[in-house]
């Protein structure tokens, strides 16, 4: 239940004609979510994005079901991305996700070695290679980039990620502006509307003017008709501060 709420999750991009300098880079926060699967609260999706002291940076998410859905099921979801500013583009170096679901664990990397221009899957055991190409995302990484293409009034189209042992396209339309109703308060927003390739299942975004266009709801439709919803509960920093 909880690993179909995660969209963007929020696990929810880099455009590769847009360039970017160091200060189009979203500010340092910390955002907390509720995920709801339909009308019913299943847990909450922690997330963070800061800068090394080596000058990386990196974007962590944190989900895990709460209450008496954890009683029941027992799920966390840790995801990790390492990147650097590189030639004017968000540049991913290092991906990581750990699940677990009761007594199961599933671990994945993907490193990224742009000398050699070869991405380096592994989950669990299982390693295979594959060619990288100019731009190309991991499945965190693209929301932050996401929120720069925004910022630079630019309209997120269609974005390489590495997703699953392949490099799928993620593809947004804007659908309209929004006011959006949150536990924070009214924010005005951009409505996107996400689907992968090879995919029928469809994402929406909604990111905040007033928060650098975080996004601050994630829906999406499951297989099953399910509503998987995450919904901004408190925030640090993007130059607010509410709980």
């Amino acid at each position: 239940m909880l690993v179909k709420t995660h969209l963007f999750l929020l696990y929810t991009l880099i455009s590769t004609s847009v360039c970017l300098a160091a200060d189009e880079i979203p500010p340092f926060f910390e955002a907390n979510y509720t995920l709801y699967s339909n009308d019913t609260k299943v847990g909450i999706m922690e997330r963070r994005f800061f800068q090394q002291e080596n000058g990386n940076y990196t974007f962590r998410s944190e989900s895990k079901t709460t209450g008496f859905i954890a009683l029941l099921k027992k799920v966390l979801i840790i995801e990790e991305s390492t990147w650097k500013l590189m030639d004017s583009h968000f540049t991913p170096l290092n991906y990581t996700y750990h699940h677990i679901k009761g007594k199961k664990e599933r671990d994945a990397e993907i490193k990224f070695d742009w000398d050699k221009q070869q991405i380096t899957n592994r989950v669990n055991e299982s390693t295979w290679t594959m060619q990288t190409q100019k731009g190309i995302q991991d499945k965190l990484l693209y929301q932050l980039t996401i929120m720069s293409d925004l910022k630079a009034e630019q309209t997120p189209e269609n974005y390489a990620v590495a997703d699953g042992g392949k490099i799928k396209q993620y593809k947004f339309i804007r659908i309209a502006d929004e006011i959006l109703k949150t536990p924070l308060g009214e924010f005005n927003t951009i409505k996107l509307r996400m689907h992968k390739s090879n995919k029928k299942q469809e994402t929406f975004l909604w990111c905040a003017y007033d928060l650098n266009f975080l996004p601050i709801k994630v829906t999406s439709t499951e297989k099953d008709d399910r509503l998987s919803t995450a919904i901004i509960k408190s925030i640090t920093g993007l130059g607010l501060k509410k709980n």
